[in-house]
């Protein structure tokens, strides 16, 4: 399996019919609801630390903090960032939806949704606060391209933008011409990939779509979804999270169907690779996906939303 190191994630060429284990195995947040360190409350977005061991990294959303699990931490967790309640202390986080490592300095970037700013909080031990990168956004979704680049998703803008680290204002990239349903619209977008050409890939919530943006472009092209919510293999039902792999094939978290969807290139419509087997607890089965990502390997893991948990699913 070939693949491209970027400073954040390894992108896995993983083949166009390749299959999963039906049934995954809870890697963070085994013991449900609650805020001990084995727990997890209304998880949202999810990184891997492929230099660490397959380490998760997780947006605790209602927790208001960050956790980690390093591979074989079947019980608890550590809270990396936040865990000092909801607020807008340099200590604290408030509804964070959103996290990626930056390998460059070696410290986890995150979108605190409800304090409306970007902060970078530092790896090393003995951290104790963030700092803010960007502030006054209401962010959702965030990434960062191999040029150091950061995006960010702005749900009640309806648009995303490219910052450089320390740059506030940004430029935009994609949307940005008011909630619609418009080629050169979003409505609420939330997760975010960028590829190695610096295409943008949104999950436009509302619209029940995911776009491409090509770099530069003034308006996306629809790849997945576009014929409103619904549980048809052509359809989307508030898709969140989503991968590209080397290949162009997205993988997309299909909130509201309970499921894991892939799209290949120019395909009319999707297959499920996991999921889909109705709302539910069971190791086959999913409450309200949020986000997704792949290590190395090509193991599948998966934030399980409303059971309070970490998914993962073994290439087989």
């Amino acid at each position: 399996m070939t693949r491209f190191p970027l400073f954040l994630i390894v992108i896995p060429t993983i083949p166009t019919n390749a299959k999963w284990a039906k049934n995954g195995v809870t890697v963070a947040g085994d013991k449900g609801w609650g805020n001990a360190t084995n727990s997890l409350i209304t998880p949202f977005g999810l990184c891997i630390d492929d230099d660490d061991d397959q380490t998760v990294v997780v947006a605790d959303y209602r927790n208001h903090r960050i956790m980690q699990w390093k591979k074989g931490d079947t019980m608890n967790g550590q809270v990396v960032a936040g865990g000092n309640g909801s607020g807008n202390g340099f200590d604290q986080l408030n509804n964070p939806t959103d996290v990626l490592i930056d390998k460059e300095t070696d410290s986890l970037i995150i979108c605190a949704r409800g304090s409306r700013r970007v902060v970078r909080w530092h790896r090393r031990s003995g951290t104790t606060q963030g700092e803010i990168l960007i502030d006054d956004i209401d962010c959702f979704g965030l990434t960062m391209d191999d040029q150091r680049y950061l995006y960010v998703s702005n749900y009640v803008k309806h648009e995303v933008r490219r910052y450089q680290l320390g740059d506030r204002n940004g430029t935009l990239v994609a949307g940005g011409n008011g909630k619609g349903n418009g080629f050169e619209q979003f409505n609420e977008p939330h997760y975010l990939f960028v590829d190695r050409q610096q295409n943008v890939y949104v999950s436009d919530n509302e619209n029940h779509r995911v776009m491409k943006w090509n770099k530069g472009a003034k308006e996306g092209i629809v790849i997945a979804g576009g014929h409103g919510y619904g549980d048809g293999l052509a359809h989307l039902y508030y898709p969140n999270g989503l991968f590209v792999d080397t290949l162009g094939t997205l993988y997309v978290a299909d909130h509201g169907n309970h499921r894991v969807m892939r799209w290949t290139q120019g395909a009319k419509q999707g297959t499920v690779i996991v999921g889909g087997n109705g709302k539910g607890e069971g190791a086959n089965q999913f409450n309200g996906l949020i986000s997704l990502s792949f290590d190395r390997h090509g193991n599948l893991y998966v934030a399980d939303e409303n059971n309070n948990r970490v998914q993962r699913f073994s290439l087989q």
